[in-house]
This record gives C-alpha cells, sequence and structure tokens, in this order.
C-alpha cells in the first residue's frame, strides 16, 4: 500500500511516540525460552540461552542482551569483532575468559570486555552450569560481526593475573552515597571504542528508593541482579524481580525502589555520542 504524501509525518511520528507500556517493555528470564545452541563460534558442547533485548528495543546502538547458561565443560569459541564491543558476565560460579588469547579464571559476579577489533572466548571448566549474560554494542546500528577463530579454549594455560579489562560486582566493594545507596562505577567511559558509556554496580536497601534521574544523551538497561521491587519510568510503574532487565530510553524519569530486601542492579549505559553522560 502507497501512503498519499501528507500521511507520511503521522505514521512516522506514530512510530517515533508510541510505545508499550513499561510492564510489556521490561524483560524477564525465563529459562523455558532458553534454546541450546552446540559449538557456539565453534566453541565445545552447548550454551542455552534467549534474548532480552534486541537492536529494535533502543535508540542507542545496543545490538543484544542475551542471558542464560554456559553448561559444565562448555564454551564460546574465540571469535573477533570488528565493528561491536561485546562483555560476557558471569553471575555464579567461575569461568575461564580469554582475551586475545590470554586467559584468566574469573570468579562471579565478574565479566570481562572484548573491545573492538580484539578477540575473546569464555570456558565453563567446572561440573556444574554457570549464570551468563551477553551484552553487545555496535558502531552500525543493528549490524554484527564475528570471525570465528575455531579455538574452543579447553585446556589453555592461565595467566595468574587478568591479561585485559575486566570486572567484578562485588558488594563489598562498594560505597555509599549522600542518599543512602550503595554504589560504585565498575567500568568508565574510557575503557570502551564504542559509545558504550559505562557499567555501574548498584545496590538500594530494603525500604530505601533511588532519586528519581532523566539523561538527554544516554539509555541505560536495568539489570535485577537479586532482590525485587518497583521501577518507574516516565509515569508508569511496575514490579521487578530478580533476572528482569528495564529499559530506560532518552529523557525518561527513572527511579528504583527496593521492597522486601536489598535490590542489587546492574547498570549499562550507552550515549548517543561519545563520552555524553547525562
Amino acid at each position: 500500500m502507497r501512503l498519499a504524501p501528507w500521511l507520511v509525518p503521522v505514521f512516522l511520528a506514530a512510530g517515533l511516540f508510541a510505545r508499550d507500556p513499561l510492564s510489556a517493555r521490561i524483560a524477564h528470564t525465563d529459562p523455558s525460552k532458553y534454546r541450546p545452541i552446540p559449538a557456539v563460534h565453534a566453541g565445545a558442547g552447548t550454551l542455552d540461552f534467549e534474548q532480552l533485548f534486541g537492536a529494535s528495543d533502543f535508540d542507542v546502538n545496543l545490538m543484544f542482551l542475551h542471558r542464560g547458561v554456559i553448561e559444565p565443560k562448555s564454551s564460546i569459541g574465540a571469535h573477533f569483532h570488528n565493528t561491536c564491543e561485546e562483555m560476557f558476565v558471569i553471575l555464579d560460579g567461575e569461568a575461564q575468559f580469554t582475551i586475545d588469547g590470554r586467559t584468566s579464571l574469573l570468579k562471579a559476579p565478574a565479566g570481562a570486555l572484548c573491545q573492538m577489533g580484539h578477540s575473546h572466548a569464555i570456558y565453563n571448566a567446572t561440573s556444574k552450569p554457570v549464570q551468563w549474560l551477553n551484552i553487545n554494542v555496535t558502531t552500525i546500528k543493528g549490524h554484527y560481526d564475528n570471525f570465528d577463530l575455531h579455538d574452543t579454549r579447553v585446556g589453555a594455560p592461565l595467566d595468574p593475573v587478568p591479561q585485559f579489562i575486566s570486572m567484578r560486582l562485588d558488594r563489598e566493594m562498594l560505597r555509599p552515597t549522600a542518599d543512602g545507596l550503595l554504589y560504585r562505577r565498575a567500568l568508565a567511559p574510557d575503557v570502551f571504542f564504542t559509545n558504550w558509556s559505562y557499567v555501574d554496580h548498584l545496590v538500594i536497601p530494603s525500604g530505601k528508593a533511588s532519586p528519581s534521574d532523566r539523561h538527554q544523551n544516554v539509555e541505560e538497561f536495568y539489570y535485577v541482579m537479586k532482590g525485587s521491587g518497583t521501577a518507574s519510568v516516565g509515569s508508569e510503574s511496575a514490579e521487578i524481580h530478580a533476572g528482569d532487565a528495564v529499559p530506560v530510553l532518552f529523557n525518561e524519569p527513572h527511579r528504583f525502589e527496593a521492597k522486601g530486601g536489598d535490590l542489587e542492579l546492574m547498570v549499562v549505559g550507552i550515549a548517543r555520542v561519545k563520552f555524553a553522560l547525562d
């Protein structure tokens, strides 16, 4: 069907401003929706996962947020990304992370950044599944690239000190804020080549709430690591629980409240342009 020229701006405006309700935009971890995929990037064993967010869920260049498990004795094989940056995060257990052929053991909760133009892999050498997240940010909206090295990394020698950019989401590393919260910036803008701005670790004690905030040039998602509470975005509110991911787009006021226990969050910010933080 061809639209009359005067209708085109109307349809464009509808696409730009119509949004699903907040309760529908919040992504929920659901293991029943995990897909088992063997030999991911020519790795060993099997990875089970689902997509929580895709490229169309944000205006910035988030490519995806994946959630799943790395099965025992399984890996994501070594591979390059030349137009995007990616980070594997483990929420429990331990895993062997590789960046540019150097491998170290990280204990959860932790993650390792693979910068654009570098290679990475991860291997679960244990006998238990490891809870896992994958975050990918691109330089070209909706474009993903990879080049597999056909290296499982099984049996790779381990460096006692990681020779790559990594982070720990350890509550003992958090510091109190003036609002009575616990906070730490785990990764700052300088470590990224893309418009990925930061990864923050935030704990809101039971009964407390974060101050209302709004960003003109950064979009975020809040992944609930532990606890439950309420997310308020714009004029809407919704209950959130461990495993949920809450999207916050440009200029949306947002606030989080902990209920029935502490609310622990990982916050990922992606900018409209490099180094924009507000």
